[in-house]
């Protein structure tokens, strides 16, 4: 194991970090709210462990060994060491008792969860409402493939650490080298931003609002700078332009790299995308449709139709945004979104969850075993289209779906046990291991994660970074320390 080489790799992700804390410090003077202080000591205390880890491991990489143990590792590592630089501004703001809370927010914010402590969040300085934003940006595409982009020594090894990082079962890569996959990927998820950006404010939002809910609906992330999240804008403009960004951040990123070359044949004949683009159509429908038969109050075709859309959006991307307390929506269509929670966007894109492609897998393989019961003999491979699926794909699919149910009814259980009514505690679990945010219960649209109790945000946090990484780059930790013991 090259320790020296994780160790040095670490230092330098921390000295990124410095330079990411110094943009909400210069926010904060512009706005003369008195946060600057934070921010400036967290980027001491993170620039000064990033320069010991550079010095005293500067021959990290010297012998250029990092395979697959040395990734998985590094993966790991990198996530917990910037969920633990991103606590600190809130520290030093709020206090060490605050700690819990930090991680917390920290956590959900770099695994774009968007899973909130705050109980009132435009009470908060506009530098700490940047920070949590631009935390759930930079996580939103990847940590690791951010630092290979902007690392030339990370991309040591950058196939093993994509694939640790990187979600979905099938990686694409896009161009020949990998640091310049990683640019793309990065320069497109940057370009859709900042379009995204302009066609807010043009629609009427503030340019701080509109950076921030860009950051986060290009991350999947659900951060909004409104304790009424998107529906405090009143604007069905607006609504509807994050609904097609949020589409577009769900989708596979290798098909925007296609199709900004000029080659639409990729995104109009990939399956995924379509299954993708079916089942929020179909969602959106039938949660229409029982809104206009069932909700509580009366509502226009327009307008159920928008908050259908809108919310079923939000919950297959794990965006998490809310337009409407879905806690107040008929028993069917609460049903609906809670089960979107286990769908999530494509392979490829910045959203959680299991991912279409997944489903399909799983759905094929399911008719295929059903078909042998009859043909036995019959050679009936899974196919994705014309492609045929191999067989280690197809058993990581199945032992990956394995591990979220386990881990999701595991969280579910284990919050139970801490007094939080199964409701609140199941909706909780699979908010967070599939990086959703907003659940049922106590952790409902208009509410928030602050109420519970520490212990039970610990066990949530720590799903958040599971889900996160694909369940198996924390997992898969347990059986490198195992192998080093018999070794």
């Amino acid at each position: 194991m090259n320790w020296r080489g994780v160790f040095f790799l670490l230092g330098r992700l921390l000295l990124a970090l410095t330079a990411a804390l110094l943009v909400p410090a210069v926010v904060a003077l512009y706005y003369k709210s008195g946060e600057h202080t934070a921010f400036l000591i967290s980027a001491g205390v993170s620039g000064i462990a990033g320069l010991i880890l550079q010095t005293r491991f500067s021959d990290g990489l010297a012998n250029d060994k990092f395979g697959r143990s040395e990734a998985f590792v590094l993966v790991a590592a990198a996530w917990g060491t910037a969920s633990l630089a991103g606590a600190l501004p809130w520290i030093v703001l709020e206090g060490s008792g605050f700690w819990v809370n930090a991680i917390f927010e920290s956590v959900s914010g770099f695994t774009t969860t968007g899973a909130s402590i705050l109980t009132d969040i435009e009470a908060r300085g506009p530098a700490i409402l940047l920070w949590r934003s631009l935390t759930q940006w930079l996580g939103g595409m990847g940590i690791i493939v951010l630092g290979i982009a902007v690392l030339p020594k990370l991309a040591v090894g950058g196939l093993e650490l994509l694939g640790a990082e990187a979600p979905g079962p099938i990686k694409e890569k896009l161009t020949p080298r990998i640091a310049q996959t990683a640019k793309a990927l990065w320069g497109i998820y940057a370009l859709l931003t900042l379009i995204e950006v302009t066609a807010l404010v043009l629609a009427g939002m503030g340019l701080f609002d509109a950076v921030n809910h860009a950051f986060a609906t290009m991350a999947t992330g659900g951060f909004s700078t409104l304790n009424s999240s998107v529906s405090g804008f009143a604007s069905p403009l607006i609504e509807w332009i994050i609904i097609v960004f949020m589409i577009l951040a769900g989708a596979n990123f290798a098909l925007h790299f296609h199709l900004l070359r000029g080659k639409p044949g990729p995104l109009l004949q990939d399956r995924e995308f379509r299954y993708y683009v079916s089942i929020m159509a179909l969602a959106t429908s039938l949660i229409c449709a029982d809104l206009m038969l069932r909700a509580q109050q009366e509502m226009s075709l327009l307008d159920a139709f928008r908050d259908a859309a809108f919310q079923a959006v939000a919950i297959t991307t794990t965006t998490g945004f809310a337009t409407a307390d879905f806690e107040l929506w008929p028993a069917f269509s609460r049903a609906l979104l809670f089960l979107l929670m286990f769908i999530g966007g494509c392979a490829g894109s910045t959203g959680g969850s299991i991912k279409v492609v997944r489903i399909m897998i799983t759905v094929k393989k399911l008719v295929i075993d059903l078909k042998r019961k009859v043909q036995p003999h019959a050679v009936l491979p899974v196919r994705i289209g014309p492609t045929a699926v191999p067989d280690d794909v197809v058993n990581s699919v199945t032992t990956f779906l394995l591990l979220f149910v386990a881990l999701f009814a595991a969280g579910g259980l284990l919050l139970t046990m801490l007094g939080i009514d199964p409701t609140t505690a199941f909706s909780a679990s699979a908010a967070c291991i599939a990086n959703v945010g907003p659940g049922f219960g106590d952790v409902g649209p208009t509410l928030n994660y602050g109420g519970l109790p520490a212990t039970a945000k610990l066990i949530l946090l720590g799903l958040m970074l599971v889900g996160r990484l694909e369940l198996y780059t924390l997992l898969v930790l347990l059986f490198l320390r195992r192998g080093r013991r018999k070794a």
